[in-house]
């Protein structure tokens, strides 16, 4: 026969490694080296940190109120003995509610529980009828950890007022830059169109700007301000200012990315690839002298020795990849390093508009450092509105790299040839 035997629910207070930790730390505390006048400060103040809702600081301060202020001195046991229906009626709440409260306040590390046999709370005193230990409500964690949550309360609130200050300087910004494209005469319409178009891409970047990150905001703000710069002519700012500027590209945020870009690309996507194997030939004409010789004998050489067609790309300088893209400090970007330059290859694509496939294709193909120069290039046709699908663009140089066909020197020096043209004239 089948066992009808019902297992009764297990009896008494679940413990947990978190718990049993937390009690150990309580019995570490230095009592004396905090006031109750402190500790009620800090709990009314953890609610900003997330740690406990309004309730449960509620319920905390009067945990801590109900101790007498001499049980914090040296030789006192900061120990409350109420009950959780005198608790319930002080805070006008629930006896169950107090009590799951009171299990979340264990978890979170701000009190711990001694129990007794029966649950029961009360001291136990010595022959001089002072408490030397007690079954019931143990605040001496807080002692414990006062500094480690005061700590965190300033960091956060610190946080807040940072990301505060980076949104209204960002709002500000935003609405200077429309102001001064609203009210710029002395510009043609084209260049009026190219600047607002940034300036739209930053907010559509940004978002929603109060659910932003204070970083996000910062590097946002930074450009709408150079972008007004540039709209009044001002002069570039000192190299020894934008060393000051915290502009290194660090790991993107994390959101949502749209896919715009699919494995097979359409119309758009095929005249991009054309215009890739056509970019080939055209950069030819913009570089310097010297670099032509360089490739031609490079190309000449590989012919003669009849090497595979899956050859090494040729290796260009980091300096290189910076004059050929003035869009990178366009965004913010100043890598310092081949290591900055490939942390900044997210961030390239999201303000470009490649997909992730497109991207990780090319980190396949080509290795994380060309993959980013191949990124930067075309960012900065991008830019100049050389090609119209950059993800397409991309996907195009990718099928050349596979095919030992794709030279991104000549793209380097071809749009490095043409930055300099253009500072000059």
């Amino acid at each position: 026969m089948r066992d009808t035997h019902m297992h009764p629910r297990p009896i008494g207070r679940r413990i947990t490694p978190q718990r049993a930790q937390n009690r150990r730390l309580a019995q570490s505390a230095e009592i004396g080296t905090v006031t109750r006048a402190q500790l009620a400060v800090l709990a009314q103040s953890l609610t900003c940190t997330g740690l406990i809702n309004g309730t449960e600081s509620h319920l905390l301060v009067a945990l801590i109120n109900t101790a007498p202020a001499e049980a914090f001195d040296k030789s006192g046991r900061p120990i409350v003995f109420k009950s959780n229906q005198q608790l319930a009626f002080e805070i006008g709440r629930s006896v169950g509610r107090v009590s799951r409260m009171l299990s979340r306040l264990f978890d979170t590390g701000l009190i711990t529980m001694q129990d007794s046999g029966n649950y029961k709370r009360y001291p136990i005193r010595n022959g001089e009828g002072e408490i030397t230990d007690g079954c019931g409500i143990d605040l001496r964690i807080l002692v414990a950890r006062y500094a480690e949550l005061d700590e965190l309360v300033r960091q956060v609130r610190s946080e807040k007022k940072a990301a505060d200050a980076a949104l209204r300087r960002y709002r500000g910004a935003l609405r200077n830059a429309r102001h001064a494209l609203a009210t710029a005469a002395e510009h043609s319409e084209y260049i009026l169109g190219r600047i607002g178009a940034r300036v739209d891409r930053v907010s559509n970047l940004v978002g929603v700007a109060g659910k932003a990150s204070s970083r996000l905001l910062r590097r946002a703000t930074a450009l709408l301000e150079w972008l007004v710069e540039r709209l009044m002519h001002l002069p570039p700012r000192s190299a020894e200012a934008q060393e000051t500027e915290n502009m290194t590209c660090l790991r993107v945020e994390n959101g949502m990315h749209r896919q715009i870009t699919t494995p097979h690309p359409f119309a758009a996507s095929n005249e991009e690839r054309r215009s890739a194997d056509a970019e080939q030939h055209r950069s030819l004409k913009a570089s310097s002298a010297s670099k032509w010789a360089l490739e031609k004998s490079l190309r000449r050489r590989r012919r003669e020795i009849n090497q595979p067609r899956h050859l090494p790309q040729a290796m260009v300088a980091l300096q290189d990849v910076i004059r050929a893209a003035p869009a990178l400090k366009t965004y913010g970007l100043a890598p310092k390093s081949w290591a900055d330059l490939a942390r900044a290859v997210p961030l390239m694509c999201r303000f470009a508009g490649i997909s992730e496939d497109a991207r990780r294709r090319a980190v396949e193909q080509m290795g994380e450092q060309q993959a980013a120069v191949a990124v930067a290039v075309t960012l900065e046709k991008y830019e100049r509105q050389d090609v119209s699908s950059p993800g397409g663009y991309l996907r195009a140089m990718t099928d050349r790299a596979r095919a030992g066909e794709l030279y991104l020197a000549r793209s380097v020096f071809g749009l490095a040839a043409r930055s300099s043209m253009e500072v000059t004239h």
